[in-house]
């Protein structure tokens, strides 16, 4: 029997008292209020209510070490982007990977594999390998329904799907920004219960109103906590948090826990805000998490105050894995599945003739995954269309990772690259190769690095190049936390040195090709609008 004493934070009765935990083999066997114990805090872990493990670049073991530093217990995990790349063989490698570990993911059913028809992806799933995905005790809900246009136009493929999380109890996560009137009706009547793609206030509170459950996501590139902590105050019994997409780096700052100590600055209840980061969560997917109760799972976390939440210690199970912020989870093998078939690409491949100097641009905004559609007027150089630095016009490429195809060139505003180019085969959701460049020849650099590794990151000056390679799906590498967080940081401040003030500018190129947020975006098959749901030319005129 092992006993643990502090301040419990009870956040369904709204109380803190001195408390002894008591716990063995996993389990809390009693809950008792004493007269006097530590100052430390004890409270339920954090709970990341919907997170791609593979956008850290990490499998879920190497996420897992760096997680339950910042009180992180369990996460709503959604493997689509492994899916796309490797259909449902890439769902059962997470899972398993996952497994080796004590932190508790709860995987869902990739709804969108391949996430449209307008990209090519690696694989797909559909509603029959859906059911199949559902039917596993591992499998939790049906992850995010991207394909809203297909809700709306009632696809019978995407009804199926839904059916069938429907039959077997699963929930349905939504995503849906912008939707709100009448579309957004049809879209929760279909039995889509979450979101956490909302970027508005007015947008959340109906969304709210409307019987959904909204998801504050503070992720690397779309943060969207400024925009709804606002409505916790009164609707706190139906909203979580996320981070969605977190790279290492941020990852190794914080998680949930950052966001707590965000909403507690402003002002507002502590245990409201806990019900959101620990209790909802568990309630909604039906997780197997501990809520520090007489017979639950001994997960709970020790926390300096309840200011910064600052983590020391974190428990699963009954089992430290995390103690003065160093992680108790050891290093597990795994292997390094992938799909990756493309030759080495020539600067030429990347040439755009020169039909009109009027185009239509993608306007890349930071902090959002949305993007705008603007026109300019670009150079013309031997009958080309090239870059226009002083404007911040720059080529945008998709290159096709699975087959050898032509590249997809466009062009995109406001990445602010004055010489070089950066290139990820990290692209959601197929996870081709895009990259953003000054010239045709740095362009084709960076996109061959990426070849060359059969997936990564690069990013290509005059002074040289770097390259974190990711050879788990071409988006994942087999390296440790800590080590990819420090390269990652160091290709960060390149792709910056090179004139990017975007905060965090690989995070946000990987989203330039996720066609079901609007606006403008280019898949591997070309320029896509994301309102109209269809391809447009490049030339305006």
């Amino acid at each position: 029997m092992t006993r643990i004493n502090g301040q419990l934070v009870d956040i369904p009765g709204r109380r803190i008292y001195p408390a002894e935990i008591l716990f063995s083999n996993g389990r809390i066997s009693a809950v008792r209020e004493i007269k006097q114990a530590a100052d430390h805090f004890i409270l339920p872990g954090f709970v990341d209510a919907h997170v791609h493990i593979e956008s850290s670049m990490l499998v879920p073991s190497e996420f897992a070490r760096l997680a339950v530093l910042q009180g992180t217990v369990a996460t709503v995990s959604d493997p689509h982007e492994i899916a796309n790349v490797l259909g449902a063989d890439g769902v059962r490698f997470m899972i398993e990977n996952g497994r080796k570990v004590p932190l508790k993911f709860h995987f869902g059913a990739p709804s969108c594999v391949p996430a449209t028809s307008f990209e090519t992806s690696g694989a797909t799933i559909d509603a029959n390998g859906i059911d199949q995905l559902l039917s596993l005790p591992d499998i939790y809900y049906l992850a995010e329904m991207m394909n809203y246009p297909g809700v709306l136009t009632d696809d019978e493929e995407v009804y199926q799907k839904i059916a069938h999380a429907h039959a077997h109890k699963k929930p349905v996560d939504g995503h849906a920004p912008g939707l709100m009137g009448p579309e957004l009706q049809k879209y929760i009547e279909a039995g889509i219960s979450t979101d956490h793609e909302c970027f508005s206030y007015a947008e959340g509170l109906e969304k709210l109103e409307r019987g959904m459950k909204v998801i504050i996501r503070e992720g690397s590139a779309a943060k969207n906590f400024e925009a709804l902590i606002d409505l916790l105050p009164e609707h706190y019994g139906n909203m979580m948090f996320c981070s969605d997409d977190k790279h290492p780096d941020d990852l190794v700052k914080g998680h949930i826990n950052q966001l707590c100590a965000r909403a507690v600055a402003k002002g507002m209840d502590v245990f409201k805000v806990l019900q959101a980061a620990c209790l909802n969560p568990i309630a909604h997917y039906n997780m197997d998490v501990g809520q520090l109760r007489e017979g639950d799972a001994a997960d709970f976390i020790l926390i300096d105050d309840l200011v910064d939440f600052k983590v020391l210690q974190t428990f699963i199970n009954g089992e430290c894995v995390a103690k003065n912020n160093r992680s108790l989870i050891g290093t597990v093998p795994f292997s390094t599945p992938n799909n990756f078939e493309c030759d080495p690409r020539r600067p030429e491949d990347f040439f755009v003739s020169a039909d009109s100097s009027n185009i239509r641009v993608i306007e890349a905004l930071d902090g959002e995954l949305i993007t705008n559609e603007i026109q300019a007027s670009i150079p013309v150089h031997k009958g080309g269309l090239s870059s226009d630095i002083q404007k911040d016009i720059l080529k945008v490429a998709v290159v096709n990772r699975y087959k050898n195809t032509e590249p997809a060139v466009g062009f995109i505003k406001n990445f602010g690259l004055k010489k070089g180019a950066i290139a990820s085969s990290v692209a959601h959701d197929s996870h081709n190769i895009i990259a953003v460049g000054t010239t045709d020849e740095a362009l084709c650099e960076a996109v061959n690095l990426i070849i060359q590794n059969k997936g990564g990151i690069s990013c290509v000056s005059d002074a040289g190049h770097q390259c974190l390679a990711l050879p788990v799906a071409g988006i994942m590498s087999d390296k440790g936390g800590l080590e990819v967080a420090k390269a990652y940081e160091e290709l960060d401040s390149m792709a910056k040195s090179l004139g990017s003030q975007l905060r965090a500018p690989f995070m946000t190129l990987s989203f330039m090709a996720l066609l079901v947020i609007p606006d403008l975006k280019l898949s591997d098959k070309g320029l896509f609008s994301g309102r109209s749901f269809s391809f447009v030319d490049l030339f305006a005129d």
